[in-house]
């Protein structure tokens, strides 16, 4: 999993351990490693926009998650070299190794990234890029897109929507119950879909896109 250490990857890496998954996490900051190791993930140090290739990170894998971000403070230039290059890497590292599932976590508006402004168009249009070069690799691919992330606890329950262009906030705790539900759900290879709070149980809703 890329982008280890982050908001919503933390809670993944919890749930897959729970489930009795073995998960990697890749990690920037090596004092990073405790926190995954705490919950019964592997911690793999490895920077994904220094790194060349990231095809000895992915050896042995059953499915790859990018779920890395340059966050909020960035500039426009590690958007493309985190958020799209990244993204980019993982792929083509996926490819290398015969690896066929990718699960990517997008954002709200990467469908439309000429109507934001500020700081968030750059990320969107990275965004909107890195999903074009997956959706064209021939990986069996899954796109997820959440509303406004909040770090209330999670309700178990969501709307998954394919009809683009929603509004809405959701738990990240339910996010991550969403992807590792996407990781077993055949129905959702191709599919790219916008989750939000709601009321449909996420394996229901997963397993009805």
């Amino acid at each position: 999993m890329a982008g280890g250490h982050g908001k919503i990857a933390l809670r993944l890496l919890r749930l897959l351990a729970a489930e009795g998954h073995r998960a990697r996490g890749l990690i920037r900051k090596a004092e990073q490693a405790a926190d995954l190791e705490a919950l019964g993930a592997v911690a793999v140090l490895a920077d994904l926009e220094a790194e060349a290739s990231l095809v000895e990170y992915v050896q042995g894998a059953d499915v790859v998650v990018f779920a890395a971000g340059a966050g909020p403070g960035s500039g426009p230039e590690r958007k493309r070299t985190v958020d799209l290059g990244g993204a980019v890497k993982l792929a083509d590292a996926a490819l290398a190794v015969g690896v066929r599932r990718y699960v990517m976590v997008s954002s709200i508006g990467a469908d439309r990234p000429h109507q934001a402004s500020g700081s968030m168009r750059p990320y969107l249009e990275a965004k909107a890029e890195a999903d074009r070069y997956l959706m064209a690799s021939g990986l069996e691919y899954t796109i997820v897109r959440p509303g406004s992330l909040t770090d209330e606890p999670g309700t178990g329950r969501v709307r998954l929507s394919t009809e683009l262009g929603s509004r809405g906030a959701v738990p990240r705790d339910d996010v991550a119950a969403v992807i590792a539900e996407v990781l077993d759900a055949p129905n959702t290879i191709g599919v790219t879909f916008e989750v939000f709070g709601g009321d449909r149980l996420v394996t229901e809703a997963v397993r009805t896109l």
